[in-house]
């Protein structure tokens, strides 16, 4: 699903095991608020071509299966061919089979799998946290855009967040005063480290890329830390609609687990 060699590693062997957390309420709930947020953007249809979509780390292809349902073609982009599998079977399942391409690759190699200006919409949605060079990703991405109304999602894990989670979710405290400064994070699903990120790295990121921020949003801020007394899936839609209202306000983005970034080219045009 990512890159980076122990990065894709995790993803080939253990694709079943993601497609499994993602279809659980934290799972659903990543997936629904970000994809409600990158919806607020989506680009007006041209009347001349159809609108194209790319999903860079496709996951369980239920976020492509959401855009196809919208119209678009999506290209999918995975470096886990068993990742892609599920998202095809997904798709098929949904009857939207018809327009998913799914690609075998990496995405550190964007820049040569696709043609500059091909897409209109575009989501980076937790891959950043798994390559090597974020900037270079960033970049890449931005070269793709087909004009300055096309859009990029792009969601991480937060620093913040994770303080946050170390101190609420485990009492960890050491865990949480190490994450205050630290660049990485342990990854709870896999094992192993993965990379954090805090607002003002991403809005630099953001300008070296040439990108310009539309909307900052938080996902997930509350529903990790709610008691054990709170269904997740009895009390699911409420939830999500709390997490909705509270991810638009900036006062809690930064403390989100997740940060999402809808971003759109500072120029028109590859």
């Amino acid at each position: 699903m990512k890159t980076g060699s122990q990065a894709n590693n995790r993803f080939q062997s253990d694709a079943e095991k993601y497609a499994a957390y993602l279809q659980t309420p934290e799972g659903r709930l990543r997936l629904d608020l970000a994809f409600a947020n990158v919806q607020e953007y989506f680009p007006t249809r041209q009347e001349s071509n159809y609108m194209c979509a790319l999903d860079l780390g496709c996951g369980n292809g239920a976020a492509a299966v959401m855009l196809a349902r919208r119209g678009f073609h999506v290209t999918l982009l995975d470096s886990s061919q068993a990742m892609l599998d599920i998202a095809q079977r997904a798709a098929l399942e949904a009857g939207v089979g018809g327009q998913i391409t799914p690609k075998y690759g990496d995405v550190s190699r964007l820049r040569n799998l696709f043609n500059l200006g091909s897409f209109d919409v575009i989501l980076c949605h937790n891959i950043l946290e798994y390559v090597d060079d974020p900037g270079s990703v960033l970049s890449d991405a931005a070269r793709l855009l087909r004009n300055s109304s096309a859009i990029l999602s792009v969601l991480v894990r937060s620093q913040a967040g994770e303080v946050l989670k170390a101190a609420i979710q485990t009492g960890d405290l050491a865990a949480a005063d190490d994450a205050l400064t630290s660049d990485w994070g342990q990854e709870s699903l896999y094992g192993g480290k993965v990379r954090l990120f805090a607002l003002d790295k991403m809005r630099k990121l953001m300008k070296a890329a040439l990108l310009k921020v539309i909307a900052e949003r938080g996902v997930r801020i509350i529903a990790d830390y709610l008691p054990p007394k709170v269904s997740r899936s009895e009390e699911y839609e409420r939830i999500l609609e709390l997490e909705g209202k509270l991810g638009r306000r900036a006062e809690f983005v930064a403390s989100a687990r997740y940060i999402q970034f809808l971003v759109r080219p500072l120029k028109d045009g590859p």
